[in-house]
């Protein structure tokens, strides 16, 4: 049998799982290639805890490089064009072909959309904004802390809530809580509305019982850095002395310039087997866009893209060797939240059950706190 070429593009939760999963499948005659811009993965749940002083930066990345060990070969470049019919990507000028085609490039952050929004506050998503709040919050010592997302939809529902619940926490450890206010402002109708009215009430009475002003339905139209004034589309304004903002996704550039993306801005796949409409390619993670019974998407989170990857490299592999059944996404996740002082909530269920997912929220425990940083751990040591 030839050997046939697997590239995954993103090194990211998805990518870094599809890649690994599909090196042990395959036999060495077959060809695993990884592309990533930076040649770096980032843990991105440990931001976190990097943003109030319990991560160092180097703690939550590993080079991607160490996976050459496995047998997967790492492209560290910039994915100018993707050619879905051809299977075929162009990474910094060179031309890389494909038998199966794996998009795993996540969502980009476009803050530059909300006028003044850069400018007047700190990227939690990336590793030099959880870094600079990490560093700026500790010159916070009154006034108003504000958490805004800035638009729908974006990674990692809970992460909003948790940030200014773990800021909050910041602030009682170092006694300043009393004079500073923490307040989060969403577009959301209410906390991760995905999961249904019960679930998002008791997330809403986790902030809310730290004395967080959780103010939902409020899209961020501009930032007034000079005046650190917020302005809302309902007409409401908010005046903010430190702001933490998770900024708008878009899908990359290269994916839509692709004509992978469908109506909804992110890419359609079939919602068990993550395949395109293009045979033999397939999209996984924050890029894609899957609608739910309910009318709104599946959240973009890693636990998706994790299992969304292995899904997809057991179908490539059946594919390829002739051999096992094709892989399929059931819609299962759970994630942590963070809530401070060493303890954390856990929720769990099925977000493809019909007519809406069924998710259960387990209240706030050291255990689970414990349980994520098992799981980081294990992350880092299962991986690479």
């Amino acid at each position: 049998m030839a050997g046939k070429t697997v590239i995954v593009l993103g090194g990211g939760v998805g990518g870094l799982v599809a890649a690994s999963e599909l090196r042990r499948r395959l036999g060495k005659e077959h060809q695993v290639i990884l592309v990533d811009k930076d040649g770096k993965h980032i843990f991105w749940p440990s931001l976190l805890w990097l943003q109030v002083g319990l991560r160092k930066p180097d703690d939550i990345g590993r080079s991607l490089s160490l996976l050459e060990r496995k047998g997967i070969q790492v492209v560290r470049g910039q994915v100018q064009r993707i050619d879905p019919a051809q299977k075929s990507v162009q990474v910094d000028g060179k031309e890389l072909k494909a038998d199966f085609l794996v998009v795993s490039l996540g969502a980009q952050l476009a803050p530059e959309s909300i006028p003044g929004l850069s400018q007047a506050g700190h990227n939690l998503y990336t590793l030099e904004g959880a870094t600079a709040i990490r560093d700026q919050r500790k010159s916070v010592t009154g006034g108003s802390v504000v958490v805004l997302v800035a638009r729908m939809p974006f990674k990692c529902p809970a992460a909003p809530c948790e940030a200014a619940m773990l800021l909050d926490y910041d602030l009682r450890k170092r006694k300043l809580r009393d004079r500073v206010g923490v307040s989060l402002y969403t577009p959301e109708p209410g906390p991760m509305p995905v999961t249904g009215p019960e679930v998002s009430a008791g997330v809403r009475r986790l902030l809310e019982e730290r004395g967080i002003a959780y103010h939902p339905q409020h899209q961020v139209t501009e930032v007034n850095n000079s005046t650190k004034t917020l302005h809302f589309a309902n007409g409401a304004q908010a005046n903010f002395d430190f702001l933490v903002y998770i900024p708008p996704h878009v899908a990359p550039t290269v994916v839509r310039e692709a004509g992978l993306t469908g109506e909804s801005g992110w890419v359609p796949v079939n919602r068990n087997t993550l395949e395109t409409r293009f045979p033999g390619v397939y999209a996984i993670g924050d890029v894609t866009g899957i609608p739910l019974a309910v009318g709104m998407p599946l959240p973009k989170a890693g636990v998706f893209a994790h299992r969304e990857a292995e899904a997809v490299a057991q179908t490539i592999a059946a594919r390829v060797t002739g051999q096992g059944s094709d892989g399929t996404f059931d819609g299962h996740g759970e994630c942590f939240i963070e809530v401070g002082g060493g303890q954390a909530g856990f929720g769990r269920g099925n977000f493809y059950a019909e007519p809406r997912p069924e998710i259960k929220l387990h209240q706030p425990t050291r255990y689970w706190h414990a349980g994520k940083v098992l799981f980081e751990k294990d992350w880092f040591r299962r991986w690479f």
